[in-house]
């Protein structure tokens, strides 16, 4: 069906408003500017040389810059892309593209300008300076500029994907990409071999992502507003449901991020900690100013222009502070904190970003806890939202089995186990704990959270737009049913994902990147998590997806799997060379004396432990082959008591008619 023409006012006020996104430049670097001079980001960064005035004063206010239109970008894609309603959206997403192609274009100039102003900020040489082209050249190779440059090229990726992006799912997906181009930065906020890098880095990437969103969405509408006419009532208050999740991660991440940065409250005290208060009140004022919104203003958008004026001036007001503490951010990202942002001497915290835990005691050690924030916070997430699902369906009377809350449930404690107990603690820096960890993040918790069928909920509960926007349940459909989970769910594929990337990845450099680096590590959680689940889904799942095998192929194919799976286990028992010897050699743990035996503890346990859940796969399996037998026998039962088993009976008139062809055969 083809979208409706833009009415003439739509026409007449097409023309994209740049209020916003220059309102929310200027209280930016009005911000920037002041909390510098607090904070101490104009002296130039701690532990580098001085690059001179213009990259002192340069790194902080292009990267306030950078951050402000990347913002205005993604809030723009991600508006005309999941958020504005259908009809003319055909007028509102090109006038939305034009935009964000514009402000993307200045996101990457930005970006440009923070890279070179940074280069020589911290080398030490000046612009002017000969040698410092040699420098630019090589910054690639350096981590601390590399992310930078990363940064640069997703947003230049992103800008070309809005000039040429008018479907809703092209727009989406340009959101996407100009998001990760955000969210990358995170990697060099803090330093690699510091205490509690990991969950600084998680922090702040939740931090940028949140805020981002947040900031460029509410930019978007306002400089979408007239084009948008009669649909800035639905698109606000889609929004606001969006600006309330943001909220939280932002607060949340904050504290988080502030804890890490500040160590004590006695950082408070300290120029960094004055700001940290400072953007606090800030996200407090806004957290006030939205719910405003939300209670009075959102409900009567569609009354008539005055509300429409209201919504305008409080947006405004909004974007200002947004701006403000974006500013503030800006800066404290270049002054220096309380705690001390260097690299330890101590070796375990040097390669993990913590010291090494204690002797493993005979029962002790399975208390041990270590919160990761992030997979927590992922656990928790997955429970709230199921629990919420299925408080919805039976507040309208739909029913929900018991035992797919329980598996769903009982799948995230137990991944939040492993990966905040004792396996994640001691996987960090044993590997035998490793493997323990390893398999039970692929081969157990998958298992359980299968048995949830979450999708299947989520298609229940979440409701379905109506006017062809990309809702959540329109994307998680579209995802479940999409021509890549296709393929990767095919048993056959998903069987070699699952046993093969085990090879691929302990008998290469991947093993010892997981261990060495952040971002490996999250990497390695999220695709054997995944591979697992697919796994699983293919073989017992009840989520709607890719047509199944019959039961007699799923069991023949996992048997083939765990076969595999075995001589896995089996050629790390085996094997005389030790996995990541770097690694483990430099932590030198004293009670890890034979890194070999240790490896072939955990040889044992991928193939001891590992098979129990391969096991359970095949009697979930074989049942779910009982229970469709003993269904087609059911419905043939009732098609038998509907048509007076004429089945049957054909079946018997056949014999007879044989039988009575042979007997003339005979006969004659």
């Amino acid at each position: 069906m083809s979208s409706a023409p833009p009415t003439p006012s739509e026409r007449t006020g097409s023309a994209p408003a740049p209020l916003g996104v220059g309102l929310l430049g200027v209280c930016a670097l009005a911000a920037v500017v002041a909390a510098g001079l607090v904070g101490g980001a104009f002296t130039g960064l701690v532990g580098f040389d001085d690059g001179g005035p213009l990259a002192r004063w340069g790194v902080p206010v292009t990267k306030v810059l950078h951050d402000a239109f990347a913002a205005a970008t993604v809030g723009l894609l991600l508006l005309a892309g999941t958020i504005v309603p259908e009809r003319a959206s055909t007028h509102r997403r090109a006038t939305a593209a034009r935009a964000a192609t514009v402000t993307g274009g200045v996101w990457a100039l930005a970006g440009l300008a923070h890279l070179v102003l940074l280069v020589s900020n911290v080398t030490g040489l000046a612009l002017t300076d000969p040698a410092y082209l040699g420098q630019l050249a090589s910054a690639y190779r350096i981590e601390f500029f590399a992310v930078p440059l990363v940064s640069l090229l997703v947003a230049v990726a992103a800008t070309v994907m809005a000039a040429f992006a008018r479907t809703r799912a092209a727009l989406t997906w340009a959101a996407v990409v100009a998001l990760l181009g955000v969210v990358v930065l995170a990697l060099v906020g803090h330093a690699a071999g510091a205490a509690a890098h990991d969950t600084a880095v998680n922090s702040l990437a939740i931090h940028l992502a949140g805020a981002i969103t947040w900031s460029g969405g509410l930019v978007a509408l306002v400089v979408l507003r007239r084009a948008l006419g009669p649909a800035l009532a639905v698109s606000v208050r889609r929004y606001s449901t969006l600006a309330a999740w943001c909220f939280g991660a932002v607060a949340l991440s904050g504290v988080l991020n502030a804890a890490v940065r500040l160590g004590s409250p006695a950082g408070l005290a300290t120029p960094y900690g004055v700001l940290v208060v400072a953007k606090a009140l800030i996200l407090l004022a806004l957290g006030l100013a939205g719910w405003r919104m939300r209670s009075r203003l959102v409900g009567r958008l569609e009354e008539g222009d005055r509300e429409r004026s209201a919504f305008a001036g409080l947006a405004l007001g909004e974007i200002a502070l947004m701006g403000a503490a974006m500013g503030i951010g800006a800066a404290l990202a270049s002054s220096p904190p309380p705690v001390p942002q260097t690299e330890s001497p101590d070796v375990a915290t040097s390669l993990t970003g913590y010291p090494a835990p204690p002797v493993p005691l005979e029962g002790a050690a399975w208390l041990t806890v270590r919160v990761d924030w992030l997979w927590l916070a992922v656990a928790v997430l997955g429970i709230g939202l199921y629990l919420a699902g299925v408080r919805r369906l039976r507040r309208r009377g739909d029913a929900w089995p018991v035992q797919r809350t329980i598996f769903w449930c009982a799948g995230w404690l137990l991944f939040a186990w492993v990966t905040s107990g004792a396996p994640g603690v001691y996987g960090r820096v044993m590997f035998s704990a490793h493997m323990l960890m390893h398999m039970t993040l692929t081969m157990g918790v998958p298992l359980v959270l299968v048995l949830g069928a979450p999708i299947t909920l989520a298609s229940r509960t979440l409701a379905p737009r109506k006017d062809k926007t990309l809702g959540p349940r329109e994307i998680l459909l579209a995802v479940a049913h999409s021509r890549w989970v296709n393929f990767f769910a095919n048993p056959v594929v998903a069987a070699v994902n699952f046993v093969g990337s085990l090879y691929v990845f302990y008998f290469s450099g991947l093993f010892e990147l997981a261990l060495r680096t952040h971002t490996g590590h999250v990497l390695m959680v999220v695709h054997f998590m995944l591979a697992g689940y697919v796994f699983a889904w293919c073989l017992i799942g009840v989520d709607p997806g890719p047509k199944r095998w019959p039961p007699s192929l799923r069991l023949v194919l996992l048997f083939l799997a765990m076969s595999v799976h075995a001589f896995f286990g089996l050629a790390l028992v085996q094997s005389k060379t030790l996995l990541a010897e770097p690694f483990f050699g430099a932590l030198r743990l004293p009670y890890v004396p034979d890194l070999l035996a240790d490896q072939v503890r955990g040889g044992l346990f991928t193939w001891g432990i590992g098979e129990l859940p391969m096991l359970g796969l095949a009697m979930a399996v074989a049942l779910v082959w009982m229970r469709a037998d003993e269904a087609e026998a059911r419905r043939g039962d009732r098609r038998a008591d509907r048509d007076d088993d004429a089945e049957l009976a054909a079946y018997n008139a056949e014999l007879a008619r044989r039988a009575e062809a042979t007997r003339r055969a005979e006969g004659r």
